[in-house]
């Protein structure tokens, strides 16, 4: 799987340490950034590039870290069609992806150890879209509610030129 990693300044060490981990996985990772050196590296700067690399196929899923999680998840799932989870346990990881497609793990590197973001990681990756009618519903609920949102804010700004 081509897997999109992105962390701002604070998650920069902890996704150099996820690469490292979940290379010899076989995954293909794609590192869009984010070293640690300077501390105006914003989450959603990131957030967007690997939102962008997974709307346009280069990567399937991501992983994106800053130091809560919370930002870099707000930021990711603005993107339509992006739905970043903020996972710090195993079951929600895994679980995310069988009942909500989920197509982004978003870590705070702050809150958890490596041990537990590699576990979250493992399970995310290894999990699948369950397909089951109702959380297919349920998918077509939140494609809804993002294409009404795109509606509304065309009404409110208007056609782009």
């Amino acid at each position: 799987m081509r897997i999109a990693v992105a962390a701002d300044h604070a998650g920069a060490e902890l996704k150099a340490e996820l690469i490292a981990r979940l290379a010899p996985l076989g995954h293909e990772l794609i590192d869009l950034g984010g070293d640690g050196s300077d501390t105006h590296d914003d989450y959603p700067d990131y957030a967007r590039a690997l939102a962008l690399a997974i709307l346009e196929g280069r990567a399937e899923r991501g992983l994106l870290i800053c130091g809560s999680g919370v930002g870099a998840s707000i930021a990711a799932s603005k993107m339509p069609g992006i739905r970043a989870g903020l996972c710090h346990d195993t079951y929600s990881a895994g679980q995310g992806v069988e009942h909500d497609d989920m197509n982004v793990l978003a870590l705070g590197a702050r809150v958890i150890g490596i041990e537990t973001a590699v576990s979250c990681a493992e399970s995310f990756l290894a999990a699948s879209f369950s397909g089951e009618p109702r959380h297919a519903r349920r998918l077509g609920k939140i494609r809804a509610i993002e294409e009404e949102a795109a509606r509304l804010e065309l009404s409110r700004t208007g056609p782009a030129d």
